[in-house]
């Protein structure tokens, strides 16, 4: 852990189990968490960081770590997405998906007219460049961990010339002010969040999602084609085909996919087995419930295809006389 806070050390006071999630008090992780009932029922842990959280979680502090990994302005959370990819071994539970309302915090009394800093988590502020060009384009931005820190620090704050941009439960949280309300750039804005653990696959549930990230043998020609005929010729739909660096050098990249179905399904399974045998590796971030709507009518006509088809080919294999 960073800094002062050790509640990710604490042993666990009763059996609820341990969650820890971006913190303090008022985040938008801490938002989407409770919007799952088993989740709000356990003992919550906030952290620092998002590295923070997934420490917690690799080192057994907690059961579960709750993390971003994506947002519809800003696209992925790559601090999130390289620690899973690169630093940790764990595994996606579960995705929620939230909508995102952006609102400008101050203490009592101040103004638009008075407000010389803007404090937020860097991913926050650049969600608002255009409220923030149009209504305070001098201001000092001062970046944070979190949008809840950010109304921390705000509260605390003697002159009263900073205000943070958060959640308006942060700003209930921390007494401060609702100077304006939906100040993002796009309105519809969702965050993405995943549920994470040192390892199992949950059971599938005809309603879920599989990541994994495909790490190519060689940078050559048709190289992204040849991975994606794989889900193509199974009727497999992708939800996110994303690019990362590998870490090894310039121009070296693995892609990272999230996939409709669960590596439960035979058509998935096929894919990722196929996929494993022609590349240099495929790591399985988890197969697990997809948010939202999805559809599964597509999926479940190919894979009755895929085992029609499976059971034709072993019937012919059958036929074949035994080696001698």
């Amino acid at each position: 852990m960073t800094g002062s806070d050790t509640s990710a050390t604490r042993p666990a006071a009763d059996g609820r189990g341990r969650i820890a999630f971006l913190g303090p008090e008022g985040t938008f992780s801490e938002q989407a968490m409770l919007t799952q009932p088993d989740y709000a029922a356990m003992e919550l842990v906030p952290c620092g960081t998002i590295t923070d959280v997934l420490h917690a979680v690799t080192s057994g502090d907690v059961e579960i770590g709750f993390v971003p990994i994506e947002n519809a302005i800003e696209g992925s959370v790559n601090i999130t997405l390289d620690a899973l990819i690169f630093d940790h071994e764990l595994r996606m539970q579960r995705e929620v998906v939230i909508p995102i309302v952006m609102c400008l915090l101050a203490p009592a009394g101040v103004g638009l007219g008075d407000i010389e800093r803007i404090v937020s988590i860097p991913v926050a502020t650049a969600q608002c460049r255009g409220f923030l060009r149009e209504q305070l384009p001098r201001v000092e931005h001062v970046p944070t961990n979190s949008t809840a820190l950010a109304a921390q620090i705000v509260a605390g704050e003697a002159d009263g010339r900073s205000a943070a941009i958060g959640t308006s439960l942060a700003g209930k949280v921390n007494g401060l002010e609702v100077l304006a309300e939906d100040i993002e750039d796009h309105r519809g804005n969702e965050t993405r969040f995943v549920a994470v653990t040192r390892g199992g696959v949950p059971a599938p549930t005809g309603h879920d999602k599989t990541t994994i990230v495909v790490f190519q043998r060689a940078d050559r020609p048709g190289s992204l084609l040849s991975i994606l005929q794989e889900f193509a010729a199974r009727a497999i739909n992708l939800t996110r085909l994303e690019s990362r660096p590998t870490k090894r050098g310039l121009g070296d990249y693995c892609f990272i996919i999230d996939l409709e179905g669960h590596v439960g399904d035979e058509l998935v399974a096929d894919a990722l087995r196929d996929l494993k045998s022609k590349n240099e590796d495929v790591l399985f971030l988890g197969s697990y419930t997809a948010a939202g709507e999805t559809a599964p009518r597509v999926r479940r006509e190919a894979e009755v295809a895929w085992r029609e088809a499976n059971d034709w080919v072993q019937a012919l294999r059958a036929e074949i006389p035994p080696s001698t």
